[in-house]
């Protein structure tokens, strides 16, 4: 049980940096700078935690196409085996072109979302993720292999993203057989229905003994059992874009949970990880080594 398994679309995005507006309808900007890369989600985690020297492997959608092929290049790049689970003709990625003003971004994408898998596709997620370590789970169809690995003794660490009818009744079959959930400070209120971050992280232990709740720049909360306890975020790395910010905490806080440290100390390489992706434009952009990530921590 030496690797870490997931599936879920894989993004691509074009990102325009330099402009200072916006163009108008019939008018064309040149940018300054321009960059190709893999968006964020699951693949960007899972690129992260490959990074980090962990066997990572992943079943998505990829075609034939010239941004098919490069996000197969860039997984396997950076240490994550992709199976396909696309067959068609069309282009079954995500495309987002970013442009990114000094103070904000606007974006426009092309894609379905997400991956709805039929029985071929489930079949060949669990075969390729029977007797992992950790899988990472998203909210769709692939709920039943989900629940046959919890069965066999893999970890499940819940991502759920945004969604505006976010609720325990909507989301309960994931929360009930997930072991770890990582919602941001929005998600875990609106999950909750509660007032305060605090109240958010004790209502979650309906599910779970142990609790993340990230708070955004300023750190995460945790509960360990009893333990109520507070991790903050590294206070030397300067947001410059918050694009895969969350996924990249992921990566670390799984490289804890994987290497069986306290939740204390994963909780710390999230924030490491995280805090790190938003020195850099774009989600895969900014990230440390494994040899950064363990000194960053002695540090703490």
């Amino acid at each position: 049980m030496a690797f870490i398994a997931g599936a879920g679309a894989t993004n691509v995005d074009l990102l325009y940096q330099g402009f200072d507006r916006l163009a108008g309808v019939g008018e064309e900007l040149y940018c300054k700078d321009f960059s190709l890369q893999l968006g964020g989600g699951l693949p960007a985690t899972l690129i992260n935690l490959g990074r980090l020297g962990i066997e990572t492997r992943i079943a998505t959608e990829l075609g034939n196409d010239i941004f098919s092929n490069f996000a197969r290049e860039k997984l396997l790049e950076n240490g994550v085996s992709p199976t396909n689970l696309y067959t068609g003709d069309a282009i079954p990625l995500n495309i987002t072109s970013a442009i990114i003003l000094p103070k904000d971004r606007t974006f426009y994408s092309y894609g379905k979302g997400t991956i709805e898998p039929d029985d071929k596709a489930l079949e060949t997620f669990y075969n390729i993720a029977k007797g992992a370590k950790i899988c990472m789970m998203q909210m769709g169809g692939f709920l039943p292999v989900y629940k046959k690995l919890k069965e066999e003794g893999t970890i499940l660490v819940l991502d759920t993203g945004w969604d505006d009818e976010m609720s325990f009744e909507k989301y309960d079959e994931y929360l009930t057989v997930a072991d770890y959930y990582t919602p941001n400070r929005k998600e875990a209120l609106r999950i909750t229905g509660k007032d305060t971050e605090k109240d958010a992280a004790y209502a979650l232990k309906k599910y779970f003994d142990k609790v993340v709740v990230k708070v955004d720049a300023d750190g995460c909360i945790g509960i360990d059992g009893d333990d109520f306890f507070f991790c903050p975020s590294v206070e030397e790395f300067k947001n410059v874009d918050s694009t895969g910010a969350g996924d990249a905490f992921l990566a670390g806080f799984m490289y804890g949970v994987f290497y069986d440290y306290p939740l204390k100390d994963c909780i710390a390489f999230g924030n490491i990880t995280g805090g790190k992706a938003v020195t850099a434009v774009g989600a895969l952009s900014g990230y440390v080594t494994e040899k950064e990530l363990l000194e960053y921590k002695s540090k703490m």
